[in-house]
Order: structure tokens, then C-alpha cells, then sequence
């Protein structure tokens, strides 16, 4: 046994590269997600039945498209995620259950749904 074989060389010690790319990004004047996005609040939606995750999601882009934690959420923008009118009131049910989200309904109108912080509706994270 040759205890010089063992022994590291410089090129050993350098940081190896990696062949990363970067994420893809979106183009200009297309839509995005803007983040951050809390991975707590996402994870909780994602454990919720149906298209609670979907309708999450949605909240989340509208919220930082309007730079504010209360949207309207009307059909036509879930509609290109797949998600019918009664699946977003079950889903919107779900999300408010889990502490999620808080919701006000007027007559003829799209809900308003606030997001809240995760345990910020009085349930433990």
C-alpha cells in the first residue's frame, strides 16, 4: 500500500463545477409568479383535498400582481388551471379550514379572499 496515492492533489481541492442551468424565466410581458412564496403556506395547501393547491396558487399570483394579501377571485382566471366554479368554492372552504386564507362573499360578485400567514388565524403552525 502507497500512503502517496492517498494523498489529494490541488485539483482535488478545488470546488468542482457543476453543469447547471438556470431555472427558466419568463419572457417580457408574460405573466409570472412573483414570490417569495411561504413553502409552509404552500405545503398546507397541497395536503388539502380537491384543487386547494391550484386555487393557492392563483392567490399567490394575483396577490403579487396587485401587490396586496386580499383578491378578488373571479372563474375566468382559474378556468386556465382547470378549475371550475365549484371546485373554487370547495377549494376556498378547504384553504379558510386550514387557517389559510379568510373569505367575504357578496351577491353577484367574485368573493374576496385574503391570505393570511400560516397560524395567523389563530391555529398553530
Amino acid at each position: 500500500m502507497d500512503p502517496q496515492r492517498l494523498k489529494l492533489g490541488q485539483q482535488d481541492l478545488a470546488p468542482k463545477k457543476t453543469n447547471r442551468a438556470k431555472a427558466p424565466r419568463h419572457k417580457p410581458g408574460e405573466k409570472f409568479l412573483k414570490g417569495p412564496v411561504p413553502l409552509n403556506w404552500l405545503s398546507r395547501a397541497g395536503q388539502l383535498p380537491g384543487k386547494s393547491l391550484h386555487v393557492g396558487v392563483v392567490l399567490w399570483f394575483l396577490a403579487g400582481m396587485y401587490r396586496t394579501n386580499s383578491v378578488a377571485l373571479s372563474n375566468g382566471v382559474l378556468r386556465l388551471f382547470g378549475v371550475d366554479r365549484h371546485a373554487k368554492y370547495r377549494a376556498l372552504n378547504w384553504l379558510e379550514q386550514a387557517g389559510l386564507i379568510e373569505q367575504k362573499y357578496h351577491a353577484g360578485r367574485s368573493p374576496i379572499v385574503i391570505l393570511l400567514s400560516v397560524g395567523e388565524s389563530g391555529e398553530e403552525a
